[in-house]
């Protein structure tokens, strides 16, 4: 009897998982569809966090350090406005509120991304680690987002409209600031990803909280 119950257990989960692939248990939803649902809302709770003045800074999991070539700086103004961390708080904020303004560049190419995923084993990202599917995007994104936010970071850099950023600027003779910029433009891009894992591993743990069927059926069948 004991195992005639675990038969059919076993023979319940599976054809759940059929009945989603088959489409017909998710109201016509595949599990594509699903992959990109869970994808498109982990990204939009995490751009609602990030796209705040403050949203990088106030997340520990996505605050912007300040960049090497900064903080090994030469210079006489730059040694006095990097001596305490009052200083290199006010320069990390900036930079930090000007990653907030390139993630506004970044969010729809997120977007764009998702609505044209080619996933290859939705149900494997379904069931993987907590942010399995994150990662596959960013995988197939290569790098998008760091072009995308480059601009905000060189301009941010030439024009220097945060008073502290053009001292900062002025003080660091010799260094190279586009490499600057990309160094600002990459650790925004961690950050990003970071954010939309972080949302995409609340989403599996309570897929009910989503109230959408499509995902609290595709990630309730295990």
């Amino acid at each position: 009897m004991q195992n005639r119950r675990l038969f059919l257990g076993s023979v319940a989960a599976t054809a759940a998982v059929a009945g989603l692939s088959a489409c017909t248990s998710m109201g016509g939803f595949s599990l594509t569809e699903a992959v990109r649902r869970l994808l498109q809302l982990s990204a939009n709770r995490a751009f609602d966090r990030l796209l705040q003045p403050e949203g990088f800074w106030d997340d520990q999991v996505t605050r912007l350090a300040l960049p090497d070539m900064v903080g090994n700086g030469r210079g006489d103004v730059l040694a006095r406005i990097l001596t305490g961390p009052m200083f290199k708080d006010r320069l990390a904020h900036a930079f930090n509120r000007t990653a907030a303004r390139a993630a506004r560049n970044a969010a729809p190419a997120v977007a764009e991304a998702v609505r044209g995923i080619g996933i290859r084993n939705a149900l494997a990202l379904l069931h993987g680690r907590p942010d399995e599917a994150t990662t596959y995007l960013r995988g197939e994104m290569a790098g998008r987002l760091i072009d995308v936010m480059l601009p905000e970071f060189g301009d941010a850099l030439h024009t220097a409209s945060d008073p502290l950023i053009g001292e900062v600027m002025a003080a660091l003779t010799g260094v190279n600031t586009a490499a600057l910029a990309n160094d600002l433009a990459v650790k925004a891009d961690d950050a990003i990803w970071r954010a939309i894992g972080q949302e995409e591993a609340a989403i599996r743990a309570d897929p009910r909280s989503t109230n959408d069927p499509v995902l609290i059926g595709a990630l309730s069948v295990r």
